[in-house]
């Protein structure tokens, strides 16, 4: 079970678990979009770019920044809604690079109605030498629950 609103403290910082991106995951991402873009499944195209190599596609290591923040806990079952995202991307993810993410509780806000709150969240992504290849941030409407952490009863 994630966390609700009240669990979280603005300031707060959290490390993810590690994920190795393998290249299954880069050819079934593109599948599943239809992005072939030949930077992300031609090896001699993307040799002959600047990058030098395939890359990972940037959108991929959103959706596997939110899977690892779960991973550590924090959302699974208490999400109610993606509100807002802005992201950027500062370097490049291939195949065989290990990423991390580094979440930051940056503010929160409590909604109209007494059952959510909205949570704003930074996510730092990090590869294996600890370099930022992506920071995102995301506002995220999140269960609130007024009762005390003994009467929290995880519903699966």
């Amino acid at each position: 079970m994630g966390r609700t609103f009240d669990e979280f403290e603005v300031g707060s910082r959290v490390e993810t678990p590690r994920r190795t991106i393998i290249d299954a995951d880069i050819m079934q991402f593109a599948g599943l979009t239809g992005d072939f873009n030949p930077l992300h499944v031609d090896d001699v195209f993307a040799g002959e770019s600047d990058f030098g190599a395939r890359i990972a596609h940037g959108p991929m290591l959103v959706g596997m920044t939110f899977g690892l923040a779960s991973r550590a806990g924090l959302f699974d079952g208490t999400v109610r809604g993606l509100l807002d995202l802005g992201w950027t991307f500062t370097g490049p993810v291939r195949p065989g690079d290990t990423v991390s993410v580094v979440v930051n509780v940056l503010g929160k806000k409590p909604s109209r109605k007494p059952d959510r709150g909205v949570v704003e969240f930074q996510f730092d992504v990090l590869n294996q030498r600890g370099e930022t290849v992506q920071v995102g941030t995301a506002k995220i409407l999140m269960t609130r629950y007024s009762g005390s952490a003994e009467d929290r009863v995880d519903p699966s």
